[in-house]
Formats: structure tokens, C-alpha cells, sequence
């Protein structure tokens, strides 16, 4: 079941369960879009994969699995982390 982190881990950013601006990895690395996709250019910083919109989890179902509340902020060496954007994003995605 997905954490549903309540933060971007870069810029620190809320983002609620209804947030619309969630993105995760397949690791759950959590960003909102301006990070994921203008900063990091839809390359994780964290593992070097992709990112998908993370899905909101119905209000009814929270209140039985609540999403989690443990803040991640770690922002990323962005010189680091374009040469990791520019390493992944050269490879052809069958290679990945």
C-alpha cells in the first residue's frame, strides 16, 4: 500500500493526499510536478526513475489507512542530480 508522503522531499512543499501535485517513483520518492518534472526533468534524483502523478486515496478509505506523516526533506545537490538527469535520459528506455 502507498505511504502517501505528506511532502516534495526537495523543496518541502505540502502535498496533502488530494494533492494533484504529488509525483512518485516506483520507490515512493516523493515530489510535487515542479520539482519532478522542471527541475529534475522526469528523472528521480534518488534512484534514476521515472515519475507517475501519485493517485489520491478516497476520503472514505484515510480514516482506516491513513496516509503517513512522516516528513522526508532532503533536498538534492542539483549539480549532481542534472548529471543524473542527463545520464538517464541518453539511454534508450528499453535499456533502462
Amino acid at each position: 500500500m502507498l505511504e502517501i508522503k505528506p511532502n516534495c522531499e526537495h523543496c518541502n512543499k505540502t502535498l496533502p493526499n488530494t494533492s494533484t501535485e504529488a509525483m512518485i517513483c516506483s520507490f515512493e520518492c516523493t515530489y510535487c510536478k515542479t520539482c519532478a518534472l522542471e527541475i529534475f526533468e522526469n528523472v528521480c534524483p534518488s534512484c534514476s526513475g521515472n515519475f507517475v502523478e501519485r493517485p489520491i486515496r478516497p476520503t472514505k478509505m484515510i480514516g482506516k489507512y491513513a496516509a503517513s506523516s512522516k516528513i522526508v526533506h532532503q533536498p538534492k545537490d542539483l549539480a549532481k542530480a542534472k548529471l543524473n538527469t542527463n545520464q538517464y535520459k541518453n539511454i534508450h528506455p528499453s535499456k533502462r
